[in-house]
């Protein structure tokens, strides 16, 4: 079994779960619970967890053992690189614009293409743009990560963030901001060093914390192949394309690999705090929720989508921070989806089945689900589908000194025919016809055989027939060759030619003729030799 994993960037995988795991193992458990697992009490726990799909298959998070070897098994492809799959089929990574690495994917063979995109944005932000002209003419586009906040303009909640930011501080409190180690961070770091000395916030530090923070900045300062083209520009000057580079040199921006260590003593407040988990069950965020959670000043700014902010919160109550709630999901919306489809005309659309209907607390949305022709193909989770087009087509081809020895006829203007005596060689999907065999001379004595002469020979072919019979041309020549009585009857599939005297019938159809006569061989082969008078030989 061969098992290969294509990625366009593995560098930021490895942070977000090397933040992960080091999380998890800071708080070590002696002992693991599982009867909560049981169907029976499950049903008795609070939400989310009586909710929970599959439970019983939930497992110990990965060690980074684990995740070293999983990476290994990663071959890293760049953008607008084909990669070909056992001969059967060429995967090509595409720019999905939604972040540094992401990518939409064209699955294709010689003669259908499947698009797969998945968490893409038509945003001007700091990844390489999407790439749209790649996704047309596809058989089918399977259509996934569209925007959890489709009612939430992403500029709107930048500016909402920052304005929420710069009060809080202003009035003396701390900000925290759950995130992940990387992201909308970039963004939200640029955006504040544009904000920072027209809100009078020079003073104050920002700091990010996570066991990755460090790599993270590095790294986005240097995969310039990822970036949007202002920000390459600024690579090979080489400038920083990230202005969060000088937020560092001038001491505005710190970051550190947890609370301990040099944090504790550079620490100060009023201050911002980037940090994580979003979710706040675990990191550093849990201790800061703990520190700050009890003064009304402070404030805690929730920006990734992926998690409910009431339900993060509620280990917490009662909290008498305040909490401000600023989605940024740049992700595809459905309008920017229907332009999308329109552009580049997929024949058919498969998405989740929410995306075919309007939120269920929405119901009179139209306009919040996806709107195409034909209809989109939906499908609910851990369902098995048939995608909508079958593989008509092979490629095959030729060797140079067979196709030496074709001769063509021309059937009719622009269209030639020849017949191909060949041998068919197919490996790792690939088809070769190659010339056949010559045969061998009988040698005197007797001589073992090798197993390639057992090849059979290739015998020689009867001519193909080529054309169509027009009735009434061929019922006139019936007449002048001494046939009366002729009846012709029209059929589903073609015409039916009765000669009442001779007792026979002659049946026409597109793609074959049968001659039917009652013993009488003679009467057939003269039959037969009138309708091969309409047809071409090659």
């Amino acid at each position: 079994m061969y098992l290969w994993i294509l990625c366009p960037n593995s560098a930021y995988q490895r942070l977000l779960m090397e933040e992960l795991v080091n999380f998890i193992e800071r708080v070590p458990k002696a002992q693991s619970a599982s009867l909560w697992k049981n169907k029976d009490i499950q049903r008795l726990l609070p939400s989310p967890l009586k909710d929970a799909v599959e439970v019983s298959t939930w497992r110990r998070c990965y060690t980074m053992q684990e995740v070293n070897s999983a990476l290994s098994k990663i071959q890293l492809v760049g953008y607008s690189q084909k990669i070909e799959l056992f001969g059967a089929v060429q995967v090509t990574p595409l720019s999905s614009g939604y972040a540094l690495g992401s990518s939409n994917w064209i699955i294709q063979s010689h003669y259908e293409k499947v698009s797969y995109v998945s968490g893409s944005s038509l945003l001007t932000t700091h990844p390489q743009p999407m790439d749209q002209a790649s996704l047309k003419n596809s058989d089918v586009l399977i259509l996934t990560g569209l925007t959890q906040i489709p009612t939430a303009n992403p500029d709107g909640m930048v500016g909402e963030f920052c304005s929420n930011l710069a009060l809080t501080v202003r009035n003396g409190g701390n900000v925290l901001v759950p995130c992940y180690p990387s992201g909308v961070i970039y963004d939200l770091l640029e955006c504040l060093y544009q904000y920072i000395d027209s809100a009078g916030l020079s003073s104050i530090p920002f700091y990010f914390i996570s066991p990755v923070a460090n790599s993270s900045l590095e790294f986005s300062q240097i995969f310039a192949e990822w970036l949007c083209h202002n920000k390459q520009t600024k690579v090979y000057l080489p400038e920083p394309p990230f202005p969060h580079a000088e937020l560092i040199q001038t001491n505005k921006l710190k970051h550190y690999p947890s609370i301990h260590g040099d944090f504790s003593n550079d620490f100060r407040q009023p201050c911002v705090v980037f940090t994580g988990h979003p979710s706040l069950r675990f990191g550093d965020v849990v201790h800061f929720m703990e520190l700050w959670g009890k003064s009304s000043l402070n404030t805690v700014i929730f920006t990734e989508p992926d998690f409910s902010y009431l339900d993060a919160l509620a280990p917490y109550q009662p909290l008498a921070m305040k909490c401000i709630y600023c989605p940024i999901d740049t992700r595809l919306n459905f309008i920017q989806v229907s332009k999308l489809l329109k552009e580049v005309q997929p024949l058919h659309v498969v998405c989740p089945e929410q995306y075919t209907q309007p939120p269920p607390a929405q119901s009179h949305r139209m306009d919040l689900m996806i709107d195409c022709q034909p209809p989109a193909m939906s499908y609910r989770r851990a369902e098995v589908l048939a995608l909508p087009f079958k593989r008509r087509y092979e490629k095959i081809e030729i060797m140079p000194e067979l196709a030496d020895s074709l001769v063509p006829m021309e059937i009719k203007p622009g269209v030639s025919l020849a017949t191909v005596s060949a041998v068919l060689h197919t490996k790792d999907n690939k088809h070769v016809l190659q010339p056949p065999p010559r045969p061998t001379q009988p040698t005197g004595g007797k001589k073992r055989k090798r197993a390639s002469d057992d090849i059979p020979d290739c015998k020689v072919l009867k001519p193909l027939l080529s054309g169509s019979i027009p009735v009434d041309q061929f019922v006139q020549t019936l007449e002048k060759h001494g046939f009366s009585d002729i009846k012709v009857e029209d059929t589903a599939k073609g015409h039916i030619v009765l000669l009442q005297e001779a007792e026979t019938l002659i049946q026409i159809e597109e793609d074959s003729t049968h001659i039917i006569c009652d013993n009488d061989e003679m009467l057939r082969v003269r039959l037969r030799d009138l309708v091969l008078k309409f047809l071409q030989k090659f």
